[in-house]
């Protein structure tokens, strides 16, 4: 067997990285996408690239890697990924497409849990006998209200089951899925406008790529559609949302919540239009990220590089 030069520039499981090391010669340095000339020395042997979601593989990376052949990405989105480019230079791009999926969908039913009832922010009040028992008494339950799912490929399908079974109504909206689709009836899921999707939804989530059609595709004026007491939660991509926008929202009380866990800018700047906003759940690009996700994602992009070197 010939030994490859494999880059892995973030984060990795460890078995998946041991597996690799086994059968290529793999520089795995998870700080590399800090450090842009030695990601640039790096890259020129490497056969093949294993990166995360920050690792830009751009034209200049590109050039830096003269002798690259494939990319694998330890996730599903390929924003940070020129597929025309590599693709001109016949490098096989491999996404870990499903196999956080699950991460993801846990993810919007357990913050969409959280924002409806309202009452799991006390700890600190309750602890020093303020007991704010009557105003935490409104919470709300998930069961009997809608989730509108914008985007229905893989981790909405996943997403919409979750909510079922809690005894959710799941409407779904994707422009490229069509209305004969059998994904619509084998997850009994109701096919609507966007526009419906929102005015409806207790619970909006967002599954959608970043693309100029995408861009702020939550804005000013779609917020102000959507019920006042309505949930909204992005695990997509930074951009798809107006973060200006959606932080007046919440400010004005025109927006029940939202749990935003990708920005346009990693990691969001100090300052941040978001900060201090009420009924706000923030977290780091962390919603596919589970210890067992992990192992997930690592270990099918491990295999899938390694059966490509093998194959080419």
């Amino acid at each position: 067997m010939i030994r490859c030069r494999v880059v892995i520039t973030e984060f990795m499981d460890d078995a998946a990285v041991a597996t690799l090391r086994a059968r290529h010669d793999t520089l795995y340095d998870p700080g590399l996408v800090d450090r842009g000339d030695a990601l640039m020395t790096a890259v020129a042997p490497a056969d093949a690239l294993i990166v995360r979601n920050r690792t830009q593989v751009g034209a200049s990376l590109l050039a830096a890697a003269p002798k690259l052949r494939v990319v694998g990405r330890l996730g599903v989105g390929l924003d940070n990924i020129d597929v025309a480019a590599c693709a001109a230079r016949s490098i096989e791009v491999i996404p870990a497409t499903g196999a956080n999926a699950l991460a993801v969908a846990e993810y919007v039913i357990a913050t969409a849990m959280l924002l409806l009832r309202g009452a799991y922010a006390s700890s600190a009040e309750v602890a020093n006998g303020t007991w704010p028992r009557a105003p935490l008494s409104n919470g709300r339950e998930i069961a009997g209200k809608t989730l509108g799912i914008v985007g229905f490929g893989g981790i909405g399908r996943l997403t919409a089951k979750l909510a079922r079974g809690l005894g959710m109504h799941v409407v779904a909206f994707d422009s490229e899925l069509p209305a004969d689709a059998p994904a619509w009836v084998e997850h009994r899921v109701v096919r609507t406008s966007f526009d419906a999707l929102l005015r409806e939804a207790d619970v909006v989530t967002l599954h959608v790529p970043l693309t100029a059609a995408t861009r702020h595709l939550i804005d000013a004026s779609r917020l102000s559609t959507m019920k006042p007491d309505a949930v909204l939660i992005d695990t997509a991509r930074g951009g798809v949302v107006d973060e200006a926008a959606l932080a007046d929202a919440l400010r004005a009380g025109r927006l029940g919540g939202a749990a935003v866990d990708v920005f346009e800018r990693e990691p969001l700047p100090a300052g941040s239009s978001l900060a201090g906003c009420p009924n706000l759940i923030l977290t780091p690009h962390v919603a596919g990220v589970t210890r067992e996700s992990n192992a997930r994602v690592s270990t099918m992009i491990a295999e899938r590089v390694a059966a490509f070197l093998a194959a080419h």
